[in-house]
């Protein structure tokens, strides 16, 4: 096991150069360090934590759920977060995102996101100052694009910097064809460069074909958010991407779908492309993947005696119905025969041990020898899609309204131990493939000349893995009228890839981000952007504020 601690760095400056205490330097008073004379001194081992900086950049903004998360799936129609009594309401953030009624800096979340990520963004660009081997600027190239894309995807526009330009000047800032364009050609660029060897935690060609597909795919909806467009030599790009992906045979859909979530998913997924590595009752670097459970399940959800979850984040009843269910929503300690998607099936490690059935929970919740949970006051802890229409609960029903999504397995190993507190060992799941073979066929049937056929083969692939009944050739890729009908390719997306921050763009792709659904009425076209804060407006008059915000 490797494990590294995250340094931040004061480039230029003696205290940072004091860390590497085998190296001499020979200054003269008031002089100053050129950028090649740090380089010399921190040397091959410095340029190493820059770049570990830069991958732990990763973790925290996209595990927690109230991060990136937040602004990818809270403001869908698969997830919300209703204030219950006192807890919850947070000033209103989460009933502004859901509802689509956020304002400039009115959203502490929009603001920490958009600086969070061009701190990726910088430390990144840093290790390219600092004489990184081919591999090392390959990797911290990816990591930028990364950083690069979602700010892209959230705010249309990010500020950049090459490696020495003077800090004194304000960056340049990317939007529109030169913004997409630019991070298609620095991952062009690092594909031949990186080995194929490299782990699913690393920087490695198939992380940077996904990438790509992502680029690609929704490069016309980055363009014209109001009106996506799809050139076909785009889609051709997704498919034959794709296809370099599928061909790899290391790469298949895993049997048991909560594999791809477990405490040991780094081993059992069979589907990880590019991951966050954690490591169980480790805390250094740990990205606080407990942070994917906390926040849904109920506080009387855990072992006895000990704390299960904060009871907050939660689903509705239409988004759990398109997955073909019809009758009320039940769950029992018994498996059911439902798409394995929606949990419902017993998972070692996990329903033996607190009686959690990972996936979506209805109705009553039960321990591990099927006797019925309760809550707070002693009722029976049974989870109704019945939320108030302005998410704002009182009265007895406070704990208990929502259905909630418990896709990352708990850490329930060494006597709960890693349950919390930064020591849970489940990673977390970036890119996968499963995700590869929907935006292929995507890509297909958006192409000029359709393979709906064949969209459809790779869609029946996925089903017949997770125990669904295959679609049928009546699929489409999106009913304009209905964000939760069933037969299409958008729900399909919704029923594999929910709570994997991913909503938010598929719903500006397929048109649909400001059409009503649950708890959510038509919103104004300017919410497909978050506001740029303005205090980066502030202190960098290249960046321009998003819209009519």
């Amino acid at each position: 096991m490797k494990t590294f601690k995250k340094i931040h760095w004061v480039i230029g400056s003696v205290a940072a150069l004091s860390l590497f205490g085998c190296t001499k330097l020979d200054q003269k008073l008031n002089s100053a360090l050129t950028l090649n004379e740090t380089a010399n001194a921190l040397g091959a081992n410095g340029t190493a934590l820059l770049l570990q900086t830069a991958y732990v950049d990763l973790g925290v903004p996209y595990t927690d759920m109230g991060a990136i998360f937040a602004l990818e799936e809270v403001p869908t129609d698969e997830c919300l977060v209703p204030t219950r009594g006192g807890d919850w309401d947070d000033n209103g953030k989460w009933r502004a995102l859901h509802q689509h009624s956020w304002s400039v800096d009115g959203v502490d979340v929009i603001v920490n996101q958009f600086n969070t990520l061009n701190k990726t963004n910088f430390d990144a660009t840093n290790v390219l100052a600092f004489k990184p081997t081919a591999s090392q600027t390959a990797e911290a190239r990816f990591i930028r694009a990364i950083a690069l894309y979602q700010l892209f995807d959230l705010f249309g526009q990010f500020p950049f910097r090459n490696p020495g330009d003077n800090l004194l000047n304000a960056p340049a800032v990317y939007r529109g064809d030169s913004a997409i364009n630019f991070i298609i050609s620095e991952l062009t660029a690092i594909l031949p460069t990186l080995s194929a060897s490299n782990p699913i935690y690393q920087a490695n060609p198939d992380a940077v074909r996904f990438l790509l597909m992502r680029c690609y795919l929704n490069k016309g909806a980055f363009l014209n958010r109001a009106a996506p467009t799809f050139a076909d030599a785009d889609m051709q790009q997704v498919i034959t991407l794709g296809n370099a992906i599928m061909s790899n045979p290391k790469y298949k859909l895993n049997t048991n779908y909560f594999d791809n979530f477990s405490v040991d998913n780094g081993s059992k997924s069979t589907e990880g492309i590019f991951a966050y590595q954690n490591f169980s009752g480790v805390t250094i670097n740990n990205s606080g993947i407990h942070n994917r459970w906390w926040p849904t399940l109920h506080y009387n959800q855990g072992l006895p005696g000990a704390i299960g979850g904060w009871n907050g984040f939660s689903t509705v009843a239409d988004f759990y119905n398109m997955f073909g269910v019809t009758s009320t929503p039940t769950q029992t300690p018994a498996d059911t025969a439902l798409d394995k998607r929606l949990g419902g099936r017993f998972y070692p490690g996990a329903t033996d041990i607190s009686g959690l059935r990972p996936g979506i929970l209805v109705g009553q919740q039960y321990d591990k020898a099927g006797g019925l949970l309760k809550d707070r006051k002693g009722n029976n802890l049974s989870y109704t899609p019945n939320i108030a229409a302005d998410l704002k609960e009182t009265g007895g029903n406070l704990e208990i309204t929502g259905l909630r999504a418990a896709k990352y397995v708990p850490d329930y190993t060494n006597n709960l131990s890693n349950y919390g507190d930064n020591k849970a060992g489940n990673w977390l799941m970036m890119f996968r493939y499963a995700d590869v073979l929907l935006m292929v066929a995507e890509a297909k049937m958006r192409a000029a000349s359709p393979d709906n056929a064949g969209a459809l083969t790779l869609v029946n692939q996925i089903r017949s893995a997770r125990g669904a009944a295959p679609l049928t050739a009546s699929m489409t890729l999106v009913n304009t009228s209905n964000v939760y009908a069933p037969n299409t390719l958008l729900a399909e997306r919704g029923r594999e890839l929910y709570w994997e921050a991913v909503r938010r763009t598929d719903l500006i792709r397929f048109g649909m981000f400001t059409k009503a659904w649950a708890y959510k009425p038509a919103s104004d076209p300017k919410y497909m952007l978050f506001p740029i804060p303005s205090s980066a407006l502030a202190v960098n008059p290249n960046l321009k504020q998003n819209g009519n915000y």
